[in-house]
């Protein structure tokens, strides 16, 4: 399973939310670059980059900060955050994404991203399941919509999605677990699918229980910036 640690943009800065509310942004680091580098250093090689200005925004923003992490460290970013337009993607790999995360626009304007999936190929592109009660959430999570979350997933698998980052709202930035019976469930009804485990993270232990499931990999946030899980421990998973 692979550990996919994510930095949060807001202004340039690192930042946490918890449960996606803008009004209990914590930030962690002015300089995300010294982030990155840290996470490099303990044999990390993927990153969660979300541009939450970008998210409020409806277009790409931080696009700066990408380029730079991708220019100054040989992670492989995986890019998301208000992402609606070609040109949006155009910039978001021109800077230095590996692959892009689609949310809001996958729920929004299915056409739209059903036309990335054919122009850059389904190994660029995530899809963005964040949920809240098995509902899916769109626009940086201030809106629910009326779309249910595995029939969702389920649709864009047909459409030749491999990858889904699904996000338990309820659990995001709460260090209270992961949502192991949603993603069981999920796994369980969509075969094949590369499910990314996102939201809750808070423990070590609950690594291995995520991979015994099946969850391709599993982003953790606030639980490394709060010192719940160590840089060290997640270099010692990784190696062995």
């Amino acid at each position: 399973m692979r550990i996919i640690p994510a930095i949060d943009i807001i202004d340039g800065q690192c930042v946490r939310l918890s449960k996606g509310d803008y009004n209990t942004k914590k930030v962690y680091n002015e300089n995300p670059l010294e982030i990155a580098k840290q996470f490099e250093a303990h044999g990390i090689q993927h990153l969660h980059l979300v541009d939450l200005d970008g998210a409020k925004a409806s277009h790409i923003v931080n696009h700066k900060v990408l380029e730079t992490i991708a220019t100054q460290t040989n992670l492989k970013i995986d890019f998301g955050g208000g992402l609606k337009s070609d040109d949006d993607l155009r910039i978001a790999f021109e800077s230095g994404a590996n692959q892009i995360t689609g949310g809001s626009i996958a729920v929004k304007n299915a056409d739209v991203f059903c036309s990335w999936l054919t122009k850059f190929g389904a190994e660029k592109i995530i899809l963005g399941a964040d949920a809240n009660n098995e509902k899916i959430a769109v626009s940086g999570w201030l809106e629910e919509s009326d779309q249910e979350l595995i029939p969702f997933v389920q649709g864009y698998k047909k459409e030749g999605v491999n990858y889904v980052i699904c996000t338990d709202i309820s659990k995001d930035g709460m260090l209270q677990g992961p949502s192991f019976d949603l993603y069981q469930k999920m796994l369980n009804e969509i075969p094949n699918i590369k499910l990314i485990a996102s939201g809750g993270i808070s423990t070590f232990d609950e690594l291995p229980k995520l991979a015994k499931i099946g969850c391709e990999g599993t982003i953790i946030g606030k639980a490394i910036y709060e010192n719940r899980i160590s840089l060290k421990q997640l270099e010692e998973y990784i190696i062995s």
